[in-house]
């Protein structure tokens, strides 16, 4: 066997091991261990082209130019910076007492308006904290179909929140907004994580409803 077949038959081998062990490693690191693969794939093709006398481009393993490059630079060159601020939304006693018959939360802290006038600190109903955690979608406009955040992504998914601080409570009758910016950014399969900060204001209060940190994974 020749140094070309014997490193063709490594790769072979190599690519079904990788599928063999994608089928039994934990769900929580396959996209890592997916990546990794990738990696090693291109690594192995880049390395025959080289003994074939071939100029490799690493096609179908790792793209020259990701489609998503420009929207890469562009997040990057923004991090720490606040890039949108929203339009005033107002909390009102039927949208707390809906959320609360959705979710089974139902503490007379949210929904009795006279226990709470009587023995609540605050001297009324007060939002839930999940309520205004949901609102970040709406709020941030990232689910505007006319205007999406990112035009070029086959598809936007919620990936989840690193971190959640619920600084005041809202209360019926206050508007609230979100401010947003990047803090970080990086390279997935098939696509980007992107980090940001959403801190959500109450108009004429000092102190924010909440500040949280999302994530959202967008694949091209």
């Amino acid at each position: 066997m020749d140094v070309i077949d014997f490193l063709k038959k490594k790769k072979e081998i190599l690519a079904q091991k990788s599928f063999d062990v994608g089928d039994i490693i934990s769900p929580t690191i396959k996209d890592y261990w997916a990546e990794i693969s990738q990696t090693i794939n291109a690594h192995w093709h880049q390395l025959l082209g080289q003994v074939n006398g071939e100029v490799s481009t690493n096609k179908g393993y790792i793209p020259t130019t990701a489609p998503y490059q420009h929207i890469l630079d562009d997040i990057n060159a923004q991090i720490g910076q606040e890039y949108f601020v929203g339009k005033w939304y107002t909390i009102e006693q039927d949208q707390i007492d809906q959320f609360a018959g959705v979710t089974k939360d139902q503490q007379w802290i949210h929904t009795d308006p006279e226990k709470a006038k009587q023995e609540s600190p605050f001297k009324q109903t007060i939002a839930h904290g999940f309520l205004t955690l949901s609102m970040i979608p709406y709020l941030t406009e990232t689910v505007n179909e006319d205007k999406p955040p990112f035009p070029d992504a086959k598809m936007c998914v919620n990936y989840g929140l690193n971190q959640v601080r619920f600084h005041f409570p809202v209360k019926p009758g206050n508007r609230i907004r979100a401010r947003s910016r990047y803090i970080g950014v990086s390279e997935i399969r098939k696509g980007l994580e992107v980090v940001m900060e959403h801190t959500i204001d109450i108009e004429n209060c000092r102190r924010p409803a909440c500040i949280a940190q999302t994530v959202m994974r967008l694949y091209f």
